[in-house]
């Protein structure tokens, strides 16, 4: 997922971030108001991690601000403010969870996974593809009966592939759902990966799975000639 995490704190910051990124998350970091809505209106995040204790004002107020324009983008409430008028507050100006501080990165994971699963575009756990299989609960993918050893980065964008299976994705697409704000549209990193990933999803013997599609992007699909 594509996360903005808005947190003045940079220490609980960017310690948060580490471990979600360390789960295949892709996290950018606003520590004020102002940034966080420069950042919503240039990214398109798949869920906010929003703070309410900002330097600039409350978050509930960057809150009323995405659900008065329609935004749907999942928020989820990060905040040490634990009286019950505290979130029943933050659920009726739109959030779609809460969670107080000190909070635990395992219940974080498992409430995004379960704001995942709300989506419209969420699909089952498991996803297949020919011979591959990925379980993303468990960050683990196999072809046919060999098990792939991927990092953090490689399984975040096989997945991606996966759930986009037939379908040319360009590298900024890419980016926007598997890198955050660190990516530098100037360097080769996607290419590296999928050059990556190719060696170990193509076996020998297998029908090869990863495609360059010339001046277009990349596409994960069976039926397709190299």
């Amino acid at each position: 997922m594509r996360l903005l995490l808005v947190e003045d704190a940079p220490q609980l910051a960017e310690a948060t971030a580490r471990g979600l990124r360390g789960h295949g998350h892709a996290v950018d970091i606003a520590g004020t108001l102002t940034e966080a809505r420069r950042q919503v209106r240039l990214e398109p995040y798949d869920a906010l991690l929003l703070d309410l204790g900002l330097p600039d004002g409350n978050g509930v107020t960057l809150l009323d601000e995405l659900r008065r324009t329609g935004a749907t983008t999942p928020v989820i409430v990060l905040t040490a403010r634990d009286g019950v008028d505290d979130r029943v507050s933050g659920l009726d100006h739109g959030a779609d969870d809460y969670l107080v501080k000190p909070f635990a990165l395992a219940e974080l994971e498992a409430r995004l996974r379960a704001l995942a699963r709300r989506m419209p575009a969420w699909r089952p756990d498991e996803v297949v593809v020919e011979t591959l299989r990925l379980d993303p609960a468990a960050r683990r993918a196999w072809r046919g009966d060999r098990a792939l050893e991927l990092t953090t980065t490689e399984f975040a964008l096989l997945e991606f592939l996966a759930r986009h299976a037939g379908e040319v994705l360009g590298r900024q697409r890419i980016s926007e759902k598997v890198w955050d704000a660190n990516y530098d549209p100037a360097s080769n990193i996607i290419d590296v990966y999928v050059a990556r990933l190719r060696r170990k999803v193509d076996g020998a013997g297998d029908v090869p799975l990863l495609h360059t599609v010339r001046g277009a992007g990349y596409v994960l699909d069976p039926d397709r000639q190299s």
